[in-house]
């Protein structure tokens, strides 16, 4: 008998002829080496296997799956934490009393290398020209702007002398300072790119700055004097108008936040008449549609057929579709400029950072904003690592709460949740939102509609296509969503947090 090949073991088995019944007996060799033919781990090359090997064990193994994963997916805070309501019809109108619309948007403005220019239309965002549409008058106003630089610490105006001038701040920002109560200097608030001052004052020649305005960064501001607004004013009737609008709207009755009064009688004795009243309300108020995100899946006929042990294809492919559209979703509800948060935020809940990065100071304004019981900030991610290490250079650590069995970081009692839909730009700089949510509360709400046909989950359906001649089945999978802002108060925005700066 010769010698046994390496790395085999000799077994003795029987052997017969085709043909015949007589039984042999003979020597065969099962091979057990490695696919490579190097010994088993843990082995010399001089030993022989006793046991089956681990390679050709798992032939006979079945192995166990997950379901698809998919990085995408976020907690998505701000639809698991908004109150959600009924938008029947597809539309869902925001009534709200009467406000006198003075103008407090911010102005655009386009260069040509470092010369900045404000865009004529654009100039019905200020106080003084909402609403007035004379193209030719504006242009006039839009190229009697002066472009002046100022270097950080410069004082733009100062209180007590004569305001007459109008500023725009293309760029930069600077620090609106008041006196306080024992004579200190005050910041009353921050300005940056696309806010003004001074523009009311045009009205009136006689007027006097009340407060003083230094620059906290290298800045741009765009400036006109009362004497160019008077050439132009001298030469325009449309513009004479326009500022006699102005002076009587500033004269009606309305209370702090420029809705209509509601005139009271209150501590009054004897019998004197009451005060007679009525509510207005908004002739044309802000109606939201339901915006909608789709997507048709495609599946084989024979991959849903025959591959679904153990797991259902269409299922997995449903599930991760969905997934994908709420993720779309929630990046809609908070950046389309028709509906989302971001954009609809009113101008006068807007706020700058202090000094850069979001200190606790920021977050503490914010909480004026929206002081009526507020919900809950939403942050991107980094954004929040920048607020904790601003805490830790004060020597603050603020606490947790329990929301949903969670741990989540909070500020004064009012959960941080993160979010990777708010964007950062590319000077690393992004937002923070506050925001009181619910209809009772006047606050933020959801819009969707339930009971829509091949409804799958509230406000979202998968609609069976049908077959294609390649055997291909598709569904239609549709979600329908929108966001409302009942009252500007419910939602602020602290914008141009530096998220990148070393601490």
């Amino acid at each position: 008998m010769s010698d046994s090949p390496a790395n085999s073991t000799s077994r003795v088995g029987f052997m017969s002829s085709p043909g015949c019944t007589s039984v042999h007996f003979g020597v065969f060799y099962v091979s057990v080496t490695d696919p490579t033919g190097s010994p088993s781990a843990g082995e010399t090359a001089d030993q022989q296997q006793l046991s089956l090997g681990r390679a050709a064990a798992r032939n006979l193994a079945t192995t166990t799956k997950s379901a698809p994963q998919m990085q995408e997916i976020s907690s998505r805070w701000l639809l698991r934490m908004l109150a959600w309501e009924e938008a029947t019809g597809g539309t869902y109108r925001v009534n709200r009393r009467l406000t006198y619309d003075v103008g407090d948007g911010r102005v655009t403005f386009s260069n040509v290398g470092t010369d900045i220019s404000v865009i004529p239309q654009e100039l019905t965002e200020l106080p003084l020209l909402r609403g007035f549409d004379d193209t030719d008058v504006l242009t006039a106003l839009a190229e009697r702007y002066e472009q002046r630089e100022y270097e950080p610490g410069d004082v733009i105006v100062e209180f007590g002398n004569r305001s007459d001038q109008s500023f725009l701040i293309a760029h930069g920002k600077v620090n609106k300072l008041g006196p306080g109560q024992y004579g200190d200097q005050t910041v009353l608030d921050v300005l940056a790119n696309g806010d003004h001052f001074g523009d009311e004052t045009l009205a009136d020649p006689e007027d006097i700055w009340e407060f003083t305005v230094k620059a906290v960064t290298p800045c741009t501001l765009l400036v006109l004097s009362q004497q160019a607004f008077d050439e132009v004013l001298d030469q325009s009737e449309a513009l004479r108008e326009q500022l006699a609008r102005f002076q009587a709207a500033k004269g009606k009755s309305q209370n702090e936040h420029a809705e209509a009064a509601i005139d009271l009688s209150a501590g009054h004795d004897g019998e004197p008449d009451i005060t007679g009243t009525f509510v207005d309300y908004q002739t044309q108020p802000r109606e939201y549609e339901l915006s909608v995100a789709q997507t048709v899946l495609r599946v084989h006929s024979r991959v849903a057929d025959l591959y679904n042990q153990p797991m259902d294809q269409v299922e997995q492919q449903l599930r991760l579709t969905i997934e994908a559209l709420r993720e779309r979703q929630e990046h809609e509800m908070i950046n389309n400029k028709e509906f989302g948060l971001l954009h609809n935020s009113d101008m006068r809940q807007r706020i700058n950072t202090r000094t850069g990065p979001p200190t606790p100071d920021d977050l503490d304004e914010l909480l004026t904003l929206v002081w009526k019981d507020p919900g809950f900030f939403l942050a991107h991610p980094r954004t929040i690592g920048a607020f904790g290490r601003e805490c830790n250079k004060r020597g603050l650590y603020p606490d947790s709460v329990d929301v949903c069995g969670h741990k989540v970081p909070a500020w004064r009692g009012v959960p941080i949740f993160p979010c990777n839909k708010i964007p950062i730009s590319d000077t690393q700089t992004s937002s923070i939102l506050l925001m009181r949510t619910g209809k009772e509360k006047q606050g933020v709400i959801g819009l969707h509609q339930t009971g829509i046909p091949d409804e799958y989950q509230p406000g979202l359906s998968v609609r069976f296509m049908g077959i294609s001649e390649k055997a291909i089945i598709s569904y239609l999978v549709s979600a329908y969503y929108s966001v409302a802002v009942l009252t500007p108060d419910a939602l602020a925005t602290l914008e141009y947090a530096e998220i990148g700066r070393e601490s």
